[in-house]
């Protein structure tokens, strides 16, 4: 019993992912400050029946502002560069409003799944200028009661190729940008554009996340030149590659290789599944690939992995919620994890993206801020075999949604 701390709010009886029994979690000044069977101390108390008690989903890799573009224009699209044409096509014409609306719409979805952490990776070019820059800024103000948003600046479309590009990163990185993208195989000088990636993020000492090696052709790929700018730069633990699907079209041996590379090198790699299945393969006639890299296979190898939102309603991926549990549970069934993985594919849009972002206040310990979700469910293995609701969910130790369960009415006898 602890009778000496002054609580504002008690969880009670809330499994957590470490804890063999249910505990009660006490609340002081926004932070987790015990957690222990039978607290004991007058304050609001919140009865979790046992449900399990998460510090949030973190999504690291996400566009905020490209998201709700269906009915704007086709989505027949066969190919990653149909895609980004499709949306560059229709970028020159967002506003600062445009961006910040459909941006809170996935925003509010994801806090009410349970996100309490997000990396917004935001287009900057001569196209877009910073008005995307602008909203999400905004967005990340706005919405800070709920939800901690990371800004990540990057070119799009190239970046030696594309002239005004660099000045206007270097102005969003001046102004609140936090971490550095890149896109090498949009650019016509893939190892330039990476190293200015590298120039900047040194400059500016933020870490690098890019996009990359996202096709099925496993004859060429950038990923040893960025692992090779990585050790030069002793950015170990501070760069990620999001997609890198060329990893699954690699023959055991490679992959072998490869992984022990990234590992060496410290580059994270994002697996963002809903994207990856949409567009590899699809001049398959039969026999399609999956395009997914299995990242729970890569973590145990010594690979620091996440899985992540990337696009919500447009021509990258015409589906979404912004559910990183639903996104989680996805991946397990394609990438066929084993029960005994279930666990595995929930640290990926836990735990894992906390790290990979560098998150020193993450978790449900003593001393961490009091941002938790309740899951309807009892365990992490059961948290990806069911696909229960999130019921309600605390910034700060301020409630920020709830969620009713489901009533059934069966007739009267």
């Amino acid at each position: 019993m602890n009778t000496k701390t002054a609580f504002d709010l008690i969880f009670r009886n809330a499994r957590t992912r470490t804890s063999p029994t249910p505990v009660d979690i006490g609340i002081a000044g926004g932070r987790i400050v015990a957690i222990e069977p039978r607290l004991a101390c007058d304050a609001v108390e919140i009865e979790v029946g046992r449900r399990l008690a998460l510090p949030g989903f973190v999504d690291t890799h996400i566009h905020l502002d490209k998201a709700c573009l269906l009915g704007r224009c086709a989505h027949n699209h066969s190919s990653v560069s149909e895609a980004i044409a499709a949306v560059a096509a229709m970028k020159c014409d967002f506003t600062v409003e445009d961006v910040y609306a459909r941006g809170a719409r996935v925003i509010e979805r994801a806090i009410v799944h349970g996100t309490t952490r997000m990396r917004t990776h935001v287009e900057i070019d001569p196209r877009i200028g910073l008005r995307g820059f602008e909203a999400v800024k905004a967005l990340k103000r706005d919405y800070a009661w709920a939800l901690d948003l990371s800004i990540c600046v990057f070119p799009q479309e190239g970046l030696t190729n594309d002239a005004g590009a660099e000045e206007l990163l270097i102005a969003a990185l001046r102004d609140g940008g936090e971490v550095i993208g890149g896109c090498p195989y949009m650019d016509t000088d893939p190892n330039a554009h990476l190293e200015k990636i590298f120039d900047l993020a040194q400059q500016f000492d933020v870490d690098i996340d890019l996009h990359l090696d996202f096709d099925l052709d496993p004859s060429w790929w950038h990923l040893e030149e960025v692992c090779r700018q990585t050790e030069r730069r002793n950015y170990q633990g501070r760069v990620a590659i999001g997609h890198a699907t060329k990893l699954s079209a690699l023959p055991p041996d490679r992959l072998k290789a490869a992984t022990a590379r990234l590992a060496k090198s410290g580059v994270a790699v994002t697996v963002l599944p809903a994207t990856d299945l949409y567009l590899m393969g699809r001049d398959a006639t039969h026999n399609a690939p999956r395009g997914l890299t299995v990242a729970h296979k890569l973590v145990e190898d010594g690979v620091l992995c996440s899985v992540a939102t990337n696009n919500v309603l447009n021509p990258f991926t015409p589906f979404g919620d912004a559910s990183l549990l639903r996104m989680a549970n996805f991946y397990a069934n394609v990438a066929q994890a084993g029960i005994s993985e279930f666990d595995a594919c929930l640290d990926l849009v836990t735990e894992l993206p906390a790290r990979l972002m560098n998150l020193r206040d993450y978790g449900i310990a003593p001393g961490k801020p009091a941002d938790l979700v309740i899951l309807d469910t009892d365990s992490g293995t059961n948290a990806i075999a069911e696909l229960p609701d999130v019921l309600m969910g605390f910034k700060n130790g301020r409630q920020v949604f709830g969620r009713q369960r489901p009533t059934l009415f069966p007739p009267r006898a």
